[in-house]
């Protein structure tokens, strides 16, 4: 895909529905080898903590190395209030900024999401760009690279050009400077996964492992493991995401085992 992220196709395993009924019943449907279990490694909250990083953003860095609820810290600043006090309606309104501002998310936008009248959404992302000043400066640093090159860089130094960044036309001009926004981000999270990809397959080759890497979707890699080297294989691939790339906040993987999908 443009960002650096892969896709597949013949079947789409990277878009397997899970959260309807009958995408339930699809998900059990792909199961582990004879004598295997289906193993899931993820990263956690990879492109907020890439932006922490990249940002440098002092406050929103300080949640990931304190491993607080970084959406429930956002809403105790953004609404003066203690954690404890934080509401689940408040965090998933700073869920939403969270992931939303990445992506060039206007006032508009939010409140429809939210389903929040427009000026409670502008009052909201101001108080949001008041705390976490830097990032505001960063995505705007992010739209003025890409219109003085043409093009958004991620961490690793990939490009992406944004040819419409200069459009006359105002939606086709505001979709590339969203894209500035992401690109970087969304960029930098794809370039991570294929480093931990090729550390983690050189790793079992070299271990003799008998457990194979059979598919990644976005920031989770998905392994066929013989029962009994899943503890050892386990923790040998939350090592290998974990340190993939180096980040002034630290990275987390979650792991789950299971017989199918589903059960992932």
């Amino acid at each position: 895909a443009a960002t650096g992220r892969l896709s597949s196709s013949e079947p789409n395993l990277q878009n397997i529905p899970r959260r309807t009924e009958r995408g339930k019943l699809i998900r059990r449907a792909f199961v582990a080898s004879p004598g295997n279990l289906l193993m899931s490694a993820d990263y956690s909250q990879i492109e907020l903590r890439i932006l922490a990083h990249m940002s440098g953003d002092a406050d929103l860095s300080a949640s990931f190395q304190r491993n607080e609820d970084v959406h429930r810290r956002t809403a105790s600043e953004i609404y003066g209030i203690s954690l404890e006090e934080v509401g689940e309606r408040q965090r998933g309104i700073a869920k939403a900024i969270n992931f939303g501002l990445m992506y060039g998310k206007s006032a508009f936008g939010l409140a429809q999401e939210l389903q929040i009248p427009r000026k409670e959404a502008a009052d909201i992302i101001d108080r949001y760009f008041k705390r976490y000043a830097q990032v505001e400066r960063f995505l705007d640093a992010q739209i003025q690279d890409a219109r003085d090159h043409g093009y958004s860089t991620t961490l690793m130094g990939r490009r992406r050009w944004l040819h419409d960044i200069h459009s006359k036309n105002h939606a086709v001009r505001a979709n590339a400077e969203r894209m500035a926004m992401n690109a970087p981000i969304q960029g930098t999270a794809a370039d991570l996964m294929k480093v931990a990809m090729i550390h983690l397959d050189d790793a079992l080759h070299s271990g003799g492992y008998r457990s194979k890497l059979i598919v990644q979707v976005h920031d989770e890699v998905l392994l066929d493991c013989p029962n009994d080297e899943v503890p050892e294989v386990q923790k040998l691939v939350c090592s290998k995401l974990e340190h993939a790339m180096k980040l002034n906040v630290p990275l987390l993987v979650n792991s789950g085992t299971g017989q199918n999908l589903m059960e992932l």
